[in-house]
This record gives structure tokens, sequence and C-alpha cells, in this order.
């Protein structure tokens, strides 16, 4: 049994991700989406938020499931007998940092492999930044999020009106 785990900050999740998740959940029998604290971005939902948002958008993947993790990505993967970590490149710029990030992994516990997915070419401009920065101005964004995320960024616009 092939476990695999997709790890990121999602904050929030896109249809970009949800594209990922789903076509990795075809690849091997178990998927966990590992919910990390990435220290270079400032986060828009909690974690605990990320958790609740991803886990109802994954809801239909009946061999996918969410987790958080704090700590090395490889120390995660070994913890929960994941012998894959799945990353979605868009571009080059993508590929380049993600290069490294694999390289380290590998040093750090050659007995995990990075598998890299290649984004929807309809996906490729879509990144959790870019919407934090449009959301900023009241853009409708919904055709670039899955529902729950779509649903939660409206909550949070509401909440910041009153």
């Amino acid at each position: 049994m092939t476990t695999a785990i997709f790890p990121g900050s999602f904050d929030p999740v896109t249809v970009g991700h949800m594209h990922l998740i789903e076509r990795a959940s075809h690849l091997v029998d178990r998927l966990i989406v590992a919910i990390g604290v990435n220290t270079q971005k400032t986060g828009y939902f909690t974690p605990e938020e990320r958790l609740e948002i991803l886990s109802e958008s994954v809801a239909d993947l009946p061999n996918v499931t969410v987790q958080i993790e704090t700590g090395l990505t490889t120390d995660f993967a070994a913890s929960v007998g994941a012998t894959v970590i799945i990353r979605g490149l868009r571009n080059v710029t993508d590929f380049e940092y993600e290069q490294g990030i694999a390289g380290m992994n590998q040093y750090l516990n050659p007995k995990i492999e990075t598998v890299f997915l290649l984004a929807n070419p309809a996906d490729a401009f879509v990144s959790s930044s870019l919407i934090k920065e449009v959301i900023q101005f009241g853009a409708d964004i919904t055709g670039v999020l899955p529902p729950a995320a779509a649903k939660a960024i409206e909550q949070r616009r509401n909440e910041n009106a009153d």
C-alpha cells in the first residue's frame, strides 16, 4: 500500500490544489494532505480553519485525509508511513524552488521520494499568495477556489466589514 503526503500551507486552498489532490489520489492508495505552517508566509486562516476547509473540500475523495503537520516534512511523512511526497509545479520558478527542497528531503530521508505533478494549464496563474492579495480589494475570486474556501473567505470579509 503506497501512502503519499501532499504538504503545503493551503492558505487558502485553491482549485489548483484541489486538481492536484484529485489527480494524486488516483496514483496512491492513501493520500494525506499535510497542512504546514510556513514561516515565510503570513496566515490568512489558522491551521485549524484550513483543516476544516480542506476536510470539507476533500470529503468526496475516500482515500484522502487532512492533517496539520509541524516540523520537518520528512519526519511527518515517516510518522504516517508515507514513502512519497507530492508537489505541484506551475512553472520553472516553482521547479527551481521545489528542486532544492526535494534535494534536502532526499538527504534527510533517502527512503522518501518526491514526485512532481504539473499543474493544469488553466490553474498555472493561481496561487494562494495572489488570492490573498486580490481579496483585499473585494475581487470575485470564487472561480479559483473550492466552495468551502470561497464560503470561508466571504465569512471573513463580512467579519472584517463589521
